[in-house]
């Protein structure tokens, strides 16, 4: 069966992968460079730049310091990695379970924005299957998380389900919808290129603020008032609920390994995905890991806090 679905060996890259360019919040230079992993060491990121103190965060749900504009892990040290969700999108898309991700700064590159960039650098890399089966969380009852006109959740299912819908008061936007099965390479094929985006009032407001500073037409779709500034358009259609599943895809794989069952969003996002893994690890009941996700988790840097893998 496809590794999509949960049923198969993990996998790292077969050689390093490199990707440089600017961090979108941060405007700072970044190289980062994916190396291969043994079998049930997970994702890691390494600060190359911090040499004082850890610099090892694993991407983990029990990392996440800070949602407020992207997602953002750290350690007890005090190191972190900013926006790593497009990232972790292009290795759940790729099928990479096990990599040590060196970054010689403190955000992940923008790039053109989108997964795209991250899929291309790990296809050529090539990937490689290990000897441990994947990590997979199985969902056996519902977890919802709320807040306001905003939710998330997670239903049983046999097969990773996401679906979304956004609603925009903007003519450019609106209200979108999408479903996507994560089968056949359907991330690669359907949302890995499909950009982060913002609008003009919200981009300047933000860099006035210090914030965004390494935005551009380059790596974000902008909606200005009279529509998209980006002198190519759209990539597709409904690119913007298309980006918002991405997030989800890299939100939800720092569980720890692939969650077997459907996540619905209504106009979610970074904090949501991550107050959802939090309820649904701490759910007796709603949730399974199979046997050999449990023996690949133990004893490799990971331990068992109510049957979910978290940082050891």
């Amino acid at each position: 069966m496809s590794y999509n679905t949960g049923h198969a060996m993990q996998q790292t890259v077969k050689t390093p992968a490199l990707c440089r360019g600017v961090g979108l919040h941060s405007g700072v230079p970044v190289s980062v460079r994916i190396l291969p992993a043994r079998a049930g060491s997970g994702l890691v990121f390494v600060r190359t730049d911090i040499t004082d103190r850890d610099n090892r965060i694993p991407a983990l749900w029990n990392r996440v310091v800070d949602t407020q504009l992207c997602t953002v892990i750290g350690n007890a040290s005090g190191a972190r990695v900013a926006t790593i969700e497009h990232l972790m999108a292009a290795l759940r898309g790729c099928g990479v379970d096990n990599a040590v991700i060196e970054i010689d700064g403190p955000e992940v590159p923008a790039m053109d924005g989108s997964a795209a960039p991250f899929v291309v650098a790990l296809q050529a890399a090539g990937i490689k299957t290990q000897s441990l089966p994947r990590r997979v969380f199985r969902v056996l009852e519902p977890v919802s998380v709320t807040e306001g006109s905003k939710s998330v959740r997670l239903l049983p299912g046999s097969v990773p389900v996401f679906t979304g819908e956004i609603d925009f008061d903007h003519p450019s936007v609106g209200r979108q919808t999408r479903k996507m099965t994560m089968v056949n390479g359907n991330f690669i094929h359907d949302l890995a290129d499909s950009r982060t985006f913002g609008f003009l009032h919200e981009v300047e407001w933000m860099q006035r603020n210090g914030l965004a500073l390494g935005g551009s037409l380059d790596n974000a779709i902008v909606v200005g008032p009279e529509g998209v500034l980006n002198p190519g358009g759209l990539r597709h259609e409904d690119e913007f609920i298309r980006h918002k599943l991405l997030d989800a895809v890299g939100d939800l794989f720092l569980a720890g390994g692939v969650i077997l069952g459907t996540y619905e969003s209504v106009r979610g996002g970074h904090a949501l995905n991550n107050a959802l893994l939090h309820r649904l690890f701490a759910t007796q009941g709603a949730w399974e890991i199979d046997t050999g996700a449990l023996l690949s988790a133990a004893g490799r840097g990971f331990t068992v806090s109510s049957g979910a893998a978290v940082a050891a």
